[in-house]
């Protein structure tokens, strides 16, 4: 028996002077009324204590407002030094333009800047501060000391943000130093939301990260404690995205330069092998200023979608350039988001410039110069003919007879070329060297020379051996392909000589009958055949060499789950890229070399080929410099 207890609440009737107040009775978190109820000012340091709350949660966001101020007033160089996670100490020394005498009690006075003066200066902001709110409301809430000197002065002034206070005579080369200590001295409740000083200072040492990777052109140094923490001289953008993601993301990405009208996109993006666990990596900047923009993060996420799959996260650091007039920065107390005035246009222009990137060549041309198999010393244990492999685990040479079956893959134009090649390959007398390296020069990722463990596709080409995972790769030409006979006039299908009959459950049954015309457009034709049983009587013709029993019950039971809309259309993608997964050639196939160098040429010709739709590389490139380091050649 459920009991459920009734709470009532009184309305107790109080004398307030001459007049009767009604208030609710007090509970454990209610506190009676103010006896005062008439509209009234603030006052100004009440007002500066909730603005501080707006835009300074903790240290870091005290940091981040410096900084900016800094880097507003030119500096080319800026020390930061901290103590206890920046909680007790934020000291902020730059090299930039200084602030005159007379200008020193003005800073700290809020909504005093010298960035902006007129709306048409708020519509068209260029600087990364312009509400001359961030000084007061770190005054309100710490203790605050600014000294500074422009270079035509004779010395420096010093002002403490203290009641009162007047500027005084200090010892200080150009430029300015901020010092805030005791940050929520005088507000202890907000104090105790702080994290341990570790928790604090990495805040602190990501938002200098945030703002150095946008500012390559000036040098930073963070200390803790007295310890050196970061170091960044002065660099380009390469060097400073090095220094902060890593030169194995440098390694990793692709570097993007795109511009449409006053659009500009720039900066470097990540292959998505390259993915991680957390999206601590994600980097994006609008006029330079870091934002976490909604829209640009649905811009990116869509332009991965095809080649990221799973719940891995993808690693860029992207700038933006636009129009100032263009997009409002006064959206946010910390401005970290921001508002585009065409947002679909900068939404499509971003989206299609990183998905080009990350759809472009399959390889580049090697460097001039670079080291030819022609041109590469012999060496002098060389067989004078082709290995065989006689025992399993060993690789299946050219001139072994592998299986010759089909992969559905059709055989491009230029297929004369490898098939030159191949011939000679079988017969070397008959193509000269210099024959062979221009054939080699001819597609990026050469001829097939044997098959590995029955996994792997080794093939040579003009830098080297290249060395291919047939099943990532086929996965990835064969969904493109869906995707794109899906797009142009639906799956062409193949009828089956003998349908392949299979065990069903009633409700498989029910689902194939329901959407029969459903499966007709995605290239099957299911028919029941008993009680229990269902028939595949035709299948795709881009998947004919797959078991079509598999493929049924996979695409009913992806029809049961999001149903036929959704199936064609927001869980498309994912359902085809499943059937070429079923559809792609398995491990432990032999291929026959014409066979290998078909898939060799479809992956040049097809987008994205360099990943699978999970995201794994489908091939690697070992130079001819990178085995003779191996081998210890020439040393």
């Amino acid at each position: 028996m459920i009991s459920i207890k009734l709470v009532k609440y009184s309305i107790v009737k109080k004398e307030a002077g001459s007049k009767e107040r009604f208030y609710r009775k007090p509970g454990r978190y209610n506190e009676p009324m103010p006896e005062t109820t008439h509209i009234h000012l603030l006052p100004d340091l009440l007002i500066s204590q909730i603005a501080a709350g707006e835009v300074i949660d903790r240290p870091a966001s005290v940091l981040k407002e410096l900084l900016e101020n800094a880097l507003d007033a030119g500096s080319s160089t800026i020390q930061i030094q901290l103590e206890e996670g920046g909680v007790k100490l934020i000291r902020v020394i730059d090299d930039g333009d200084g602030i005159a005498r007379d200008e020193l009690e003005l800073a700290l006075v809020r909504h005093a800047t010298s960035k902006i003066s007129s709306l048409d200066d708020l519509e068209r902001v260029g600087t990364l501060g312009f509400r001359g709110e961030a000084l007061a409301s770190v005054a309100a809430v710490a203790r605050v000391t600014i000294a500074s000197r422009q270079q035509a002065g004779q010395h420096a002034w010093r002002l403490s943000a203290e009641a009162g206070a007047t500027p005084e005579p200090a010892a200080l080369p150009f430029g300015t130093v901020l010092e805030m200590r005791d940050l929520y001295y005088n507000t202890p409740a907000r104090r105790k939301f702080l994290k341990s000083d570790s928790t604090e200072f990495a805040h602190c040492a990501e938002a200098v990260r945030r703002i150095a990777l946008a500012h390559p052109e000036v040098g930073f140094t963070l200390t803790h404690n007295g310890r050196v923490s970061l170091h960044m001289p002065r660099s380009d953008v390469r060097t400073r995205a090095g220094a902060i993601l890593g030169e194995e993301f440098l390694a990793e990405s692709r570097c993007l330069d795109a511009a449409a009208g006053p659009l500009r996109v720039f900066g470097y993006c990540a292959l998505p092998a390259y993915s991680r666990a957390r999206g601590d990596a994600q980097y994006v900047y609008v006029n330079g200023r870091f934002v976490r923009d909604k829209l640009l993060n649905h811009a990116l996420r869509e332009a991965y979608q095809d080649l990221l799959h799973g719940s891995r996260y993808p690693a860029f650091c992207l700038f933006l350039e636009v129009d100032p007039a263009t997009v409002d920065v006064n959206v946010h107390p910390q401005k970290t988001e921001v508002r585009f005035r065409d947002a679909r246009a900068v939404h499509q222009f971003v989206f299609h410039a990183v998905q080009r990137l990350l759809s472009g060549p399959l390889a580049t041309p090697p460097a001039p110069g670079a080291q030819t198999p022609a041109a590469h010393e012999a060496s002098s244990h060389e067989p004078d003919h082709p290995a065989r492999a006689t025992q399993a685990g060993r690789p299946i040479f050219v001139n072994r007879v592998a299986y010759q079956g089909s992969l559905g893959i059709r055989e491009p134009a230029s297929s004369h070329t490898y098939l030159a090649f191949a011939q000679a390959a079988q017969t070397p007398a008959s193509l000269p060297p210099a024959t062979a390296t221009i054939e080699t020069e001819a597609a990026p990722l050469g001829y097939a020379l044997a098959q590995l463990h029955g996994v792997y596709i080794l093939a040579e080409n003009h830098q080297g051996l290249v060395v291919v995972d047939m099943h990532a790769a086929h996965e990835r030409i064969l969904y493109e392909k869906l995707k794109h006979a899906l797009d142009e006039q639906g799956l062409a299908t193949q009828a089956l000589l003998i349908p392949a009959v299979f065990n069903a459950e009633a409700i498989d049954i029910a689902t194939a009958e329901e959407h029969a015309e459903a499966l007709r457009q995605l290239g099957f034709d299911l028919a029941p055949v008993g009680p229990r049983q269902l028939a595949v009587r035709a299948v795709p013709v881009l998947l004919q060499a797959a078991d079509p029993a598999a493929l049924a019950r996979s695409l009913l039971s992806e029809l049961r789950e999001h149903g036929v809309t959704q199936l064609l259309t927001a869980a498309r993608n994912e359902f085809l890229a499943s059937m070429a997964c079923q559809g792609a050639v398995h491990a432990r196939r032999l291929l026959s070399l014409a066979e290998m160098n078909a898939l060799l040429r479809q992956m040049e010709e097809t987008e994205r080929s360099g990943l699978c739709n999970h995201g794994r590389p489908t091939w690697t490139q070992l130079s001819m410099t990178d085995l003779d380091r191996h081998f210890l050649r020439g040393r």
